[in-house]
């Protein structure tokens, strides 16, 4: 169980980034490396030795967890099921486990107003940032409400430490409940969210023992399975996923460093590049009301059934989750003008982050690609309309995984990847297996045609040395020894 911490911020929109397959001879740079870039070069090189490294780095706690581990990667021998079988409730640890002598636990009741701001406040100074620190998610008091209290929710699985003089909230985690099916099995496990330490007490380790409680407390209700995300590879990822951005307000997001100009682009070309159409194209086209649960419950369901994993949604799980509520998700389907049938569904959940160091802006408005439901309009259109409409209520960018069938549209759309650098690694791992052997990456700045090189990237048995001064609108072209 981990922190949810995808990173945040973008490098670009993805018309900045040109991989060639071209394989041929390169020459080495002679770019000195300043003590401004050295920070900046750790950072780049720490991130991709964690994506390359899968099972060369230590996890201290994961290694002693019981979930899957990179030494068991391929061993067919394992069989299918839960690491850890269950245990009576009655022999599960009754008491917490201890903390620091200046800290206590705390359970957080969301419902106060009191403590769902000191919720509030603790994950907006404190919680996930963007590599650069640009950008710092900026939960609202009614998203986190919505996100902590689905049908079934356990208030004891909202886990807070505070100290005990002063009665400060210092940390956070959370737990709640879901009906996952795997395979043809359905599952009741725990989602694991919102890790939060302040940042003045991250070297008193208290991630490990905060996720030893709230599996504590989750084992207490007789549940035995828990997921979580994270951004960095840790034992052992069951599937992974990037974020890809769509600009909205191309001039602000460029403004406060999201995203830049591409490479022969000028500021009202980009615009024109990105403008959408004023209205949506596709006849009955609306919000979803309480009334179409069901239907949109059945569209889902069906949708849902062809994936091995995914959520077991009843009717009480889509009005929770997919009913729109005001600045935190929203729901449009599409009802035949003929028969009045609901035929499609698309979603998307709103989570601004705050703007970090900017004197002209501080929220950047996003929203989240949900759940995408298309049987009668192509999905490329339904997405379409979905921009639209986030664009008429003023979102700065669509953000989107490239998961279930988000792939179709990301690209057609200008969806540009989230982090340039994994992406490139990406392709240079499903281009050559995995870097074992000598793998040059030249970086450009500039149109192919008047670029110079101006930063160079070896990988070598997994250690990647970084000549740069910075890494943002990458052309890139591969050399393979």
């Amino acid at each position: 169980m981990a922190e949810n911490n995808s990173t945040v911020g973008s490098n670009g929109d993805g018309e900045n980034l040109e991989i060639s397959s071209e394989i041929g001879n390169s020459s080495n740079s002679n770019v000195v490396v300043n003590e401004n870039d050295a920070a900046a070069i750790e950072a780049i090189t720490q991130k991709v030795q964690d994506t390359l490294t899968v099972g060369g780095k230590k996890h201290k706690f994961w290694e002693t967890q019981p979930v899957g581990q990179f030494k068991d990667l391929g061993d067919t021998s394992l069989p299918e099921g839960p690491i850890e079988l269950p245990t009576p409730v009655s022999e599960v640890k009754q008491e917490p486990y201890n903390l620091p002598s200046l800290y206590e636990w705390t359970t957080c009741d969301i419902d106060s107003e009191e403590t769902c701001a000191e919720v509030y406040s603790l994950l907006t100074n404190n919680y996930v940032e963007d590599d650069e620190n640009m950008f710092r998610f900026n939960y609202s008091k009614e998203f986190l409400r919505w996100a902590l209290r689905p049908p079934g929710y356990f208030k004891s699985w909202h886990i807070g430490v505070r100290v005990k003089v002063s009665k400060k909230l210092v940390a956070f985690i959370t737990g709640i409940p879901a009906k996952i099916r795997v395979g043809d099995v359905v599952v009741m496990k725990a989602e694991i969210n919102f890790l939060c330490v302040h940042k003045k007490l991250r070297s008193k380790r208290l991630a490990p023992v905060m996720i030893k409680e709230v599996t504590r407390r989750v084992h207490l209700e007789n549940i035995w399975q828990a997921a979580y995300t994270a951004g960095v590879v840790l034992p052992t990822p069951i599937a992974t996923c990037q974020y890809w951005h769509r600009s909205l307000n191309p001039k602000k997001l460029i403004d406060v460093g999201f995203s830049r100009l591409g490479a022969r682009m000028t500021m009202s070309r980009t615009i024109k590049l990105y403008k959408l159409p004023e209205s949506t194209v596709t006849p009955g086209f609306r919000k979803m009301e309480l009334r179409d649960v069901p239907a949109v419950t059945r569209l889902l369901r069906e949708y849902l059934s062809q994936f091995i994993v995914a959520p077991d949604f009843d009717e009480d799980d889509v009005e929770h989750w997919l009913l729109p509520t005001e600045n935190v998700v929203d729901s449009y389907l599409v009802e035949s003008p003929e028969t009045h049938e609901i035929t499609d569904f698309c979603s998307f959940y709103t989570l601004p982050s705050s703007i970090l160091g900017n004197q002209n802006h501080s929220i950047l408005k996003a929203a989240y690609s949900y759940y995408n439901v298309s049987t009668k309009t192509p999905l490329l259109q339904l997405m379409n309309d979905a921009l639209i409409v986030a664009k008429q209520r003023d979102y700065d960018v669509f953000n989107a995984l490239d998961i279930m069938h988000n792939e179709s549209f990301l690209k057609e759309l200008k969806f540009g990847p989230e982090d340039i650098m994994t992406f490139c690694i990406r392709k240079l791992q499903q281009k050559y297996s995995y870097v074992t052997s000598h793998i040059k990456v030249r970086v450009y700045t500039g149109g192919m045609k008047r670029a110079h090189p101006s930063r160079i990237l070896d990988m070598q048995d997994d250690t990647l040395i970084c000549k740069a001064r910075k890494y943002n609108d990458w052309h890139l072209s591969t050399t393979h020894d």
